[in-house]
């Protein structure tokens, strides 16, 4: 469990095939105190630390995982939003995030307005009925605010204002146009949808 806070940017330093693909990526944590097993959000996804050493973590990353997350995010110097996981007592500062990729998101325009950054993310129809104003959603292990909203033939746009503290302590400050981006609807939604289409069955 997270809170889409972003503690850290790491930096894939290597890859390697290994069934699955092994990811070392660098990080300004105290890998010490990281115990074998530990979860670590990496942009939005949850992995587990299988090595460690002085300023490096290591993941395993399936098939799987590599088919539902952004285009490119697991090659060498791709850098990454970390979060470590949530413990007991710990200041909620986001929203509840699960680390569970639910679809992938385009930027489609960045626009800077008094010192921040408008931007408009686009997504398919299967995201639409989870994304709504002032509702939270997760972009890159990022926990945002929806700012407006819109349906399109293509499924859904949604505005985000990114603050210049945000852009300075998270990869957004390098976002581009064009970019895919790793997204996890509110699980409140997803409880909600779930129970909505539920009643309508009865």
């Amino acid at each position: 469990m997270f809170t889409g806070i972003v503690t850290d940017i790491g930096t894939v330093e290597a890859t390697e095939k290994q069934g699955d693909l092994h990811v070392r990526v660098s990080t300004a944590y105290e890998t010490g105190g990281i115990d074998l097993g530990a979860s670590i959000s990496c942009s939005g996804v949850c992995l587990t630390v299988v090595d460690k050493g002085p300023a490096w973590v290591a993941f395993d990353v399936s098939g799987e995982t590599i088919s539902r997350t952004a285009e490119g995010m697991w090659t060498s110097g791709r850098r990454l939003n970390l979060e470590r996981a949530l413990r007991l007592g710990d200041e909620l500062g986001g929203h509840i995030v699960t680390g569970h990729v639910d679809g992938i998101g385009t930027v489609k325009s960045i626009e800077e307005i008094g010192g921040s950054h408008h931007i408009v993310i686009a997504a398919g129809p299967e995201l639409a009925p989870y994304v709504a104003p002032k509702g939270s959603i997760t972009v890159d292990g990022v926990s945002l605010t929806v700012n407006a909203v819109r349906d399109t033939d293509a499924g859904v746009e949604f505005d985000l204002n990114i603050i210049p503290h945000t852009a300075a302590v998270t990869t957004f400050g390098a976002l581009e146009a064009g970019q895919a981006v790793n997204l996890e609807i509110d699980v409140l939604a997803r409880y909600l949808q779930r129970m909505e289409a539920l009643r309508g069955k009865a």
